[in-house]
């Protein structure tokens, strides 16, 4: 499960060695890590970092078609995880170190900047191969994150970009070696500290507002 740690004034969310899936359990875990983040006062940022050979697989598919009568609360679950992490008051940085698919890729692109590794590892919305469409906070916070030529591609083909095709595609801010990956992003959110507070947030709220309001719709989450 994910835990929580800090060094100065950076916060680090580990999330799992595992594929990291959007289980309940977990996206409670991430949350109540991020209250922790939140309510902590003066300078601040946040790494996500996991362990292992994937960053994040995206949603837990198998846990969804098991309860499958709870199928809406759980989207709105995860598009709240995401609304939350886009707008968080402080300077966010996703370490990549290994796959990044699906609904992990989104979880992603909610921070604020994305180190991923050069040589090994994917980042790819495959949901136009897996015949599950976005829904339409999903594909909000897509196109408000990535380049439209880019978003196209990535959300058409379900093309699997490794480190230094994201960055060519500016999916990602750095594409480095392995073992500078968490180093990276470690140095980015520590240059960033200071910006930590209200103003941000309004500001990335208000820059996302679009994207804001298709995540937060609760009535009809699936479109």
């Amino acid at each position: 499960m994910p835990t929580l740690d800090r060094q100065d004034d950076v916060f680090i969310l580990d999330i799992g060695d595992t594929e990291n899936r959007f289980h309940p359990d977990w996206i409670a875990s991430v949350n109540a890590a991020l209250d922790e983040v939140e309510k902590a006062e003066g300078p601040r940022a946040l790494v996500t970092v996991a362990t292992g050979k994937f960053f994040s697989n995206g949603l837990d598919l198998d846990w969804l078609f098991a309860h499958a009568d709870r199928h809406r609360d759980y989207v709105v679950s995860v598009h709240e995880l995401l609304a939350r992490v886009l707008t968080l008051p402080m300077v966010t940085v996703a370490a990549l170190q290994g796959h990044t698919f699906a609904a992990g890729a989104m979880f992603s692109l909610a921070h604020d900047f994305r180190v991923m590794r050069a040589d090994r590892g994917y980042w790819c919305l495959p949901e136009a191969d897996i015949n599950i469409p976005f829904t339409p906070g999903m594909s909000a916070l897509i196109q408000a994150r990535l380049a439209p030529q880019t978003a196209h591609e990535a959300m058409t083909t379900a093309r699997r970009y490794g480190g230094h095709d994201a960055l060519a595609a500016a999916i990602v801010d750095r594409a480095v070696d392995e073992d500078a990956v968490r180093r990276t992003a470690m140095e980015i959110a520590r240059a960033q500290t200071a910006k930590g507070g209200p103003t941000l947030g309004t500001i990335k709220a208000r820059m996302y507002g679009p994207a804001m309001e298709r995540l937060r719709e609760k009535a009809d989450p699936l479109g």
